[in-house]
């Protein structure tokens, strides 16, 4: 472990066991955080949340690559990943997982909906992706991302500024006022070609649908290939007009 990781590492096993925020200290925390660490290198952002939070701070992963994942395992080893299993993703996308944990030092939760795919088909009928996707989403994603974020202060997030409009002005720190949680994205001001040095650097899993013409992978039933110079979010949902899933529009 470098000096760094074990300096945060003492940090966060510091922090007051089962002491929570009130909603208005981690709104003012996210204030200051957002114009203190913008534009501050990955590794600063993560650093400030677990010193910040403790164990009451984690971060996701939908595993199109695991390059979050290791910039913050080199921060502090054995953090917690949560990663929402829809029942929908290809096998390529649980392949990367797969790697991520057993070859990082990372913790990875595998979070499921309260429904197996076979209830939703039962209650809702099937194939709700392709009649309703906001509710297959909230069902399959939102809701059971909700739950897993309960015993969390503060989560990160991979979203960078160059994904697409809808994420083009992606704080480094946010607050959300619907969890009532601190909302972390080191890695918001990365470029595309940051993150592919980075990966080719570290030799980090990607996900094989990314070489094959997606520019962005979610559940196999609402996911297309992108022709070049393509929104890299238009092939998500393609026959709807949406873009994002729901957990990052709190």
């Amino acid at each position: 472990m470098s000096a760094t990781s074990a300096a945060t590492a003492s940090a966060a096993a510091s922090a007051p066991a089962g002491v929570r925020y009130t909603v208005d200290e981690l709104r003012e925390l996210a204030a200051r955080a957002a114009v203190q660490l913008d534009q501050a290198p990955a590794e600063k952002i993560i650093e400030w949340a677990v010193e910040t939070f403790g164990e009451r701070f984690c971060i996701t992963s939908s595993f199109a690559d695991a390059v979050l994942a290791h910039v913050a395992s080199r921060v502090v080893p054995g953090i917690e990943v949560v990663f929402l299993d829809t029942g929908l993703h290809f096998a390529e996308t649980l392949r990367v997982r797969d790697i991520a944990r057993t070859s990082l030092p990372v913790t990875v939760k595998s979070v499921t909906p309260r429904l197996s795919l076979a209830e939703q088909d039962a209650e809702y009928g099937p194939r709700l992706y392709s009649r309703d996707p906001d509710q297959c989403c909230w069902l399959r994603k939102v809701e059971p991302l909700e739950r897993a974020l309960e015993p969390y202060d503060a989560w990160a997030a991979g979203l960078r500024r160059d994904e697409g409009p809808t994420r083009a002005n992606t704080p480094v720190v946010g607050f959300e006022n619907s969890r009532g949680k601190v909302k972390v994205a080191p890695l918001a001001y990365w470029t595309e070609a940051q993150v592919q040095a980075y990966i080719a650097e570290h030799n980090i899993p990607v996900n094989a649908l990314l070489n094959q013409g997606y520019a962005s992978v979610g559940c196999w039933p609402c996911t297309r290939r992108t022709a070049p110079g393509e929104d890299p979010r238009a092939g998500r949902w393609p026959m709807f007009d949406k873009t994002e899933c729901g957990i990052h529009t709190a």
